[in-house]
């Protein structure tokens, strides 16, 4: 017995994730697969809404109301932000953009869904790790034991270059020179690369963490690995920071006060950039923002600067194939292998 043929969203579905974001688009892993996540959500959401299976689901099935009842199922049953719910809407309105380009018949549907808004929201005030804060993480790692070492280097690495997570996990050994003038390479969003200066202190931890592998250490290799030897995780990172925060409050009960996370040390480095009086276009730059805009609002965070003088900062002093679609399985395994 043959296959069913595929319908018009399972070949968009394919069209999208195999073609358009790798090749026509050039975007990257984490992009491909943040859009498979919410692609995998909502069709999984409409499914339930109307007791099908998802290979049973066309592109006619997934119009705007059931687009915003995803919204709100992410916002009210998942307890999502605002934030997450616009990620989700933009993977979707990415993907019924490409559906439009690709079959005409189904422009005035695609157009209808990518009518449906993006949902304001309240800006946070930015949390970062004031200069205390930071040596009281730093201090609470134990570096007798090679993942404390490990992690004490990744926090110090994080302050120094203001990476994203994810372009820390995505680190690899040839990434870092650490001889002369030590800088190491990011991999930013939409695979911009950027140089970024190392202190000669955070230098001397990582040349000390790659000496612990021995000689010769394949230049394609994580540079920051979990104990199985693959790459550390977003998640795993998340985990790590919340462990020191959680032990450096007893030192520094500011922290407890926080909602800190990965991207609050990022913030931190452009705060300590700005304090010692770095411009704020090098510190666009340094932090690989496309605009210097996206910069600014870090010159109204810090009340310090507000009331006295910038002072001269300095780094913490460290220590040295063809898909069958007759099956839920069969659609969701093809998205979740990619």
């Amino acid at each position: 017995m043959n296959a069913a043929a595929p319908n018009a969203l399972a070949r968009a579905l394919r069209g999208f994730f195999a073609d358009h974001l790798p090749r026509v688009r050039g975007s990257s892993p984490h992009t491909v697969l943040s859009y498979r996540d919410s692609l995998v959500l909502f069709l999984r959401f409409v499914a339930a809404r109307r007791a099908r299976s998802v290979s049973q689901l066309d592109l006619d099935d997934l119009g705007p109301a059931e687009v915003l009842d995803f919204l709100q199922h992410l916002e009210t049953d998942r307890h999502n932000l605002v934030a997450t719910r616009n990620v989700r809407l933009a993977a979707l309105h990415a993907f019924f953009r490409y559906c439009a380009t690709e079959d005409p018949a189904h422009v005035e549907h695609c157009q209808r869904v990518l009518a449906v808004p993006f949902k304001r929201t309240r800006a946070r005030p930015i949390e970062y790790f004031d200069y205390a804060e930071i040596e009281a993480v730093l201090a609470s790692v134990d570096r007798t034991t090679p993942d404390g070492r490990r992690d004490y280097a990744l926090l110090a690495t994080m302050f120094n270059t203001g990476a994203r997570v994810q372009e820390i996990v995505t680190l690899c050994v040839g990434d870092l020179q650490l001889a002369t003038l030590p800088q190491v390479r990011l991999y930013g969003k939409g695979r911009k690369e950027r140089l970024c200066p190392l202190w000669p202190q955070t230098a001397e931890l990582l040349r000390a963490l790659l000496a612990e592998r021995g000689r010769d250490v394949p230049p394609d290799q994580p540079f920051f690995r979990n104990h199985r030897g693959g790459r550390l995780t977003r998640f795993g990172v998340r985990y790590l920071l919340a462990k020191y925060c959680a032990r450096a409050k007893v030192a520094r009960p500011t922290l407890g006060g926080k909602r800190l996370h990965p991207h609050s040390m990022r913030h931190s480095t452009a705060v300590h950039l700005l304090r010692a009086g770095v411009d704020i276009t090098t510190i666009s730059h340094w932090l690989g923002h496309a605009s210097v805009t996206t910069t600014n609002r870090y010159a109204s965070v810090d009340l310090d600067m507000k009331r006295k003088a910038i002072e001269q900062a300095r780094p913490t002093d460290f220590a040295s194939g063809a898909a069958l679609w007759r099956t839920d399985a069969s659609i969701l395994e093809w998205l979740e292998g990619l």
